[in-house]
């Protein structure tokens, strides 16, 4: 069963439109809007919210390197 997403458009002074998905996680997101992204013309900019990121694991890996002289005859 697909989720329930709200879409919410704010278009300011200057014409700009601010688009923001509610009730969304990871890619869906961004699918939901693409098709009205591209029928809109040129995206500026693009914030993801905290939500796009939920359900996928950050791996965080830390590599130390050690370099050692080998023994002069």
């Amino acid at each position: 069963m697909a989720q329930y997403q709200r879409v919410e458009y704010r278009i300011g002074k200057d014409g700009k439109i601010k688009e923001t998905v509610l009730n969304g996680s990871g890619e869906s997101c961004t699918e939901t809007t693409s098709d009205i992204e591209s029928a809109l013309g040129e995206i500026e900019s693009q914030e993801l919210l905290p939500e796009y990121y939920e359900g996928e694991e950050n791996l965080v890996t830390d590599e130390t390197q050690f370099l050692q002289q080998g023994e002069r005859e």
